[in-house]
């Protein structure tokens, strides 16, 4: 069975901001090296697959149902 990966606010709030850059045709290298570096920083201190805690982040923030 698939471990939960789990993800931090200040994780998902980093990647709203990138993608809210990517989507404005504005994103940063220091705003995307940011997320690269928080979520490697997370895979590790969590001992969670970095792609796994990258996926999930890009799911929850880019693909997350909306609100009924």
């Amino acid at each position: 069975m698939a471990k939960k990966i789990e993800l931090t606010d200040e994780l998902i709030a980093l990647e709203e901001a990138a993608w809210a850059e990517q989507q404005a045709g504005a994103l940063t290298i220091p705003t995307a090296l940011a997320v690269q570096a928080a979520v490697t920083e997370h895979a590790k201190a969590t001992d969670q697959s970095r792609y796994g805690v990258e996926q999930e982040l890009k799911r929850v923030v880019r693909h997350s149902e909306p609100e009924v």
